[in-house]
């Protein structure tokens, strides 16, 4: 389930392999070009997201950072970190975004 892709985001892949291809490239280069280990970027990936107000990418980053381990109160306490920087809607709407996650593992 982690490694899934969005629709729009498979559609793309298919369209554009040749971008596609670069796109990931650069995101590796990007990750290894760095001193954070990969459980630490997946938490920063997921402010990010939180940050940005972008769902789809908190939802995948949620779920990569329960991947490298992360519980869900380490991540919840991201949504309680973003009160005083995006502001109490903001920060409830991210802890909607990362709950889903945990919501959906219980249910299934």
């Amino acid at each position: 389930m982690a490694n899934e892709l969005p629709q729009a985001v498979e559609r793309f892949r298919k369209r554009h392999p040749d971008v596609w291809k670069h796109y990931e490239a650069l995101g590796l280069a990007c990750q290894d070009d760095g001193p954070l280990d990969e459980r630490t970027r997946r938490l920063v990936k997921l402010a990010l997201a939180v940050g940005g107000g972008l769902e789809g990418a908190a939802h995948a980053h949620a779920r990569k950072c329960r991947a490298a381990g992360w519980k869900d109160d380490e991540l919840e306490h991201v949504a309680l970190l973003a009160l005083t920087t995006i502001g109490f809607p903001g920060a409830m709407r991210a802890s909607c975004w990362i709950g889903e996650g945990a919501r959906d593992q219980t249910a299934g």
